[in-house]
């Protein structure tokens, strides 16, 4: 009961401490208006106006320096910031025009400044009738022109290979994982950074790669390595499963997680005012050079209408330098000009109205839209988005495909009907699904001239634990493997079985010949199979079943033997379709 006692004292005295407070505040406003005798007047005009105007040059830097916005008619951002600029130059006038009143509990008088309400509705207008009359609806037509697709065949553009090695099934969470396993093995670096969340799909050197830059962990951090930088960035391997740290020889100054000066998005509005960002994604060139791609965005229609990449910034977060090119300009070895969901925003303007807005709305004649997600695959120096298409009256099948290029934004078209790419993930999650894996967003490859959707199945921690491919036409033909060869050869002998393809139809594997020096041989049981790996000098792995081919187990240390060998999922790993001790010279 005491202590409850003392409880409320110390709340009452803390409310008598804040009623004496606010005593305070309320004498110090009425000595700015009420003269010793009593009399009620107003701070002087000239007064009233330097200090508004103090306020609001404050206010107006501080948010400037905070929000960035770009100094762009075309930009929505422009007009709020200039709207919230009014409020703060006006606000505090009217607020030092106000009076208070003598008597107690009358409330104080607020003149409003007809010039700051006029003022200030003129970027609520712009922006009311600029939105309007840059809508979809006044517009249809202009919308569904800002990109042409042209139809393409499937079995030109997507030739089939023996293993993929252009397509990233990984998603950024599992490359996630792999990433900070290998920060993690780096003591010095762990303690002071962390990775970015944001692991942006590039073409490197012809195969696909996920990039991901260091970040600092707080601004306690960046105080204690501001002088050190950035030290380097992790790259993923999509296709074999691994990551590596690459350190930098120059340290990124200018990153996301800067603060102050250092802040990017600070460095590239002070470099560019006028530009309006959307995306910004870290690359690296052939060389392994850090990069921040910026692409610059311009209305298609109207004032604000149909916001599209006009422009893209090459961005040197080392040493702050830059340079801006048109988008048909920019270099070949960019990637990420065009983002997957600005991508797919633009095909579904295409797809949807086309036919005008009302049919958009209404009758939806020949509309059609892209799937909820997209996947990356590599075509020639490129890297392409990959989605589905469906009818807007219809998302239970697909009725073709598109891709888009990341760097040009060119689009293809591929009529292939089939299951859409959900029921593709469903169909193979289905398949094991007394293991509780998740199936990762698919891309298509061709088998056998079978459109077939590849993915990957996860188990709950995100690490890839099976390939699976699915038939897009029939979706219930699902094969997995540990690999995705072993996934591919299932595959091939249920189409056969359903009678899909015939023996004729099914691609044989051309094997190739390598003479090699046996430095290594070992025995290892993998799903109840003994398989031998044979390891040659140069450090490539062959492996053979030896229930297929008993006479692997004579091979031995230093032999020199030729081996025929088909590629798998990995470089350094070969499967033995035959051997023979090599023949002396």
């Amino acid at each position: 009961m005491l202590k409850k006692v003392s409880h409320l004292k110390k709340i009452k005295k803390s409310a008598e401490n804040f009623k004496q407070s606010l005593d305070s505040l309320k004498s110090l406003w009425y000595n700015i208006y009420i003269p010793r005798k009593g009399r009620e007047i107003t701070m002087k005009k000239s007064t009233r106006i330097i200090l508004s105007a103090v306020i609001g040059t404050v206010l107006t830097a501080v948010s400037y320096y905070l929000i960035l916005p770009p100094l762009n008619l075309q930009s929505t951002g422009f007009w709020l910031y200039l709207l919230a600029v009014i409020c703060f130059y006006g606000v505090p006038l009217g607020v030092i025009q106000t009076k208070p009143s003598l008597r107690k509990g009358a409330p104080s008088k607020f003149r409003a400044n007809k010039v700051f309400v006029i003022v200030a509705a003129v970027p609520v207008v712009v922006m009311v009738l600029g939105g309007i009359f840059s809508s979809e609806f006044f517009n249809a037509t202009k919308y569904a022109s800002v990109i042409s697709v042209t139809e393409a065949k499937f079995s030109e553009d997507m030739p089939e290979t023996n293993t993929v090695t252009n397509i990233s099934l990984m998603d950024s969470q599992s490359a996630a994982i792999l990433g900070n396993r290998t920060l993690g093995a780096l003591s010095d670096v762990v303690s002071q950074y962390n990775l970015s969340n944001d692991y942006n799909q590039i073409n490197y050197r012809g195969t696909p790669k996920k990039v991901a830059n260091l970040e600092y962990v707080d601004i306690f951090r960046w105080m204690n390595n501001v002088e050190n930088g950035i030290p380097g960035y992790v790259m993923v391997d999509p296709v074999n499963n691994n990551a590596d740290y690459i350190k930098l020889d120059t340290p990124m100054r200018y990153v996301d997680s800067g603060y102050l000066g250092d802040d990017l998005m600070r460095k590239l509005r002070f470099s560019y005012p006028t530009k309006i960002f959307s995306s910004v994604n870290f690359e690296i060139d052939d060389e392994g050079q850090p990069f921040y791609i910026v692409s610059c965005m311009k209305p298609r229609v109207g004032l604000f209408g149909a916001m599209d990449v006009n422009e893209v910034i090459i961005f040197n977060p080392c040493d702050g330098s830059s340079e801006i090119y048109p988008v048909v300009e920019a270099p070949a070895w960019l990637d990420n000009v065009y983002d997957g969901y600005l991508a797919c925003e633009k095909y579904d303007w295409y797809g949807t109205l086309s036919g005008g807005f009302w049919n958009s709305v209404f009758g939806q004649k020949n509309c059609k839209q892209t799937t909820e997600d997209f996947g990356y695959i590599v075509i020639g120096d490129d890297v392409w988005y990959f989605t589905g298409v469906t009818s807007v009256t219809s998302d239970e099948s697909n009725i073709g495909f598109i891709i888009s290029n990341a760097r040009t934004g060119e689009y293809k078209y591929y009529p292939v009907i089939g299951a859409e790419e959900y029921s593709a993930m469903g169909a193979a999650e289905g398949k094991v699904q007394e293991k509780g894996y998740v199936a990762s967003f698919p891309s298509l490859i061709n088998v056998a001239g079978q459109p077939t959707y590849i993915l990957v199945l996860k188990d709950q921690n995100g690490l890839v634990m099976l390939y699976a491919l699915v038939n897009v036409e029939t979706h219930n033909i699902v094969a997995t493997g540990q690999s995705q060869q072993e996934a591919k050869e299932a595959y091939l002998e249920l189409l056969l079985d359903r009678g899909v393809i015939t023996p004729e139809e099914k691609p044989e594997v051309e094997a190739q010949d390598a003479e090699i020096t046996v430095t290594d041989v070992r025995l290892a049981t993998v799903s109840g199979e003994t398989v031998v790996y044979v390891t040659a000098e140069n450090g490539i792995v062959y492996k053979g079943a030896l229930a297929e081919d008993e006479s692997l187990i004579l091979l031995g240390v230093g032999q020199k033997v030729m081996v025929a060998y088909e590629d798998t999922d990995h470089e350094m790993i070969r499967k033995i379709v035959s051997w023979e001790p090599a023949t002396e010279s």
